[in-house]
């Protein structure tokens, strides 16, 4: 692969990981859509927006993996797009400049279709927008050496996004949105959780103290199965609100919980090595699945 390349810039993107964008804006904005608010230039910006800044949050990422790993031994071997060859540094960031850019150009565009329709006008948008490009940095070069990557994944996987795009296209925030935020994280959390289960011994040897590595290989795969479960005991919730009904809720989180449950023993039997991505790629799709689902199922 040519360094530098478009095809070396789109696998640094990591497409696999773009649902975890995509889901929490859906489901956003089928609540407002059930809601009879649903506004579709809103809503667009939103899902830009939230594509550009996880984009730009794997960019950071492979960035700093990069810098954080020149220093040690070769043992680590190779991580991602930087360390691989595929996009120079330098490259990485002018990439990072550009995304970032057109992010903040994506939440322009909401502030002007949205400031005279909001609470307060649009600088509660201003305060969130400033946090989600501050914890694109944070969450990627400190935090999530921490292991705070898994509350983080919460609030801008979940709370930020869905609350935030159902936000500007109604102008409020009710039990029913908050309800669904943590559905969202939950489920996004579970590729990261599978991430980590993968990764967790070079994680060890290079400092990167997440839930798995400090709490074994058994908690991370209970962890995993649990999140989903959790996931699927707060749809209950939306039952009780009468947001779905019971048949909805059998074909929407009780069908992702089965393929879910198939891919956890899928992962526990591999264990360990390259044949998790293959864990990663089943994770995402169960994610979009129950997205869509009960987005589906929302929205009718």
């Amino acid at each position: 692969m040519c360094p530098n390349s478009p095809q070396a810039r789109v696998l640094a993107a990591r497409p696999k990981t773009l649902t975890a964008a995509l889901i929490p804006v859906m489901l956003g904005s089928a609540l407002a859509f059930a809601d009879q608010q649903f506004q579709t230039k809103e809503a667009i910006l939103c899902l830009l927006f939230a594509f550009l800044m996880q984009v730009a949050a794997n960019f950071i990422n492979d960035l700093f993996d990069f810098r954080k790993g020149s220093d040690r031994s070769d043992r680590l071997g190779p991580r991602r797009a930087c360390t691989e060859g595929w996009i120079t540094p330098h490259a990485m960031t002018i990439g990072i400049c550009i995304v970032l850019t057109l992010a903040c150009v994506c939440g322009l565009g909401v502030l002007y279709f949205t400031w005279g329709n909001l609470p307060h006008g649009g600088w509660g948008l201003i305060l969130l927008g400033v946090l989600c490009l501050l914890f694109a940095f944070l969450y990627t070069t400190v935090l999530s050496y921490k292991g705070w990557g898994d509350v983080l994944v919460l609030v801008f996987f979940g709370f930020v996004p869905v609350c935030g795009t159902y936000y500007v296209q109604t102008g409020q925030v009710n039990w029913d949105v908050c309800l669904l935020s943590l559905v969202s994280g939950l489920v996004i959390d579970t590729l990261l959780m599978v991430n980590n289960y993968r990764d967790r011994e070079q994680d060890r040897i290079s400092g990167k103290q997440t839930l798995v590595v400090r709490y074994g290989e058994r908690f991370g795969a209970g962890m995993y199965l649990g999140l989903g479960l959790a996931a699927v005991g707060i749809c209950v919730g939306l039952v009780i609100t009468g947001r779905l009904t019971w048949l909805e809720f059998v074909w929407a989180p009780c069908v992702y919980f089965y393929l879910h449950t198939l891919t956890w023993r899928k992962m526990i039997q591999i264990k360990k090595g390259k044949e998790l991505n293959r864990i990663l790629g089943e994770t995402s799709r169960n994610m979009l699945l129950i997205g869509l689902l009960l987005a589906t199922a929302l929205a009718s």
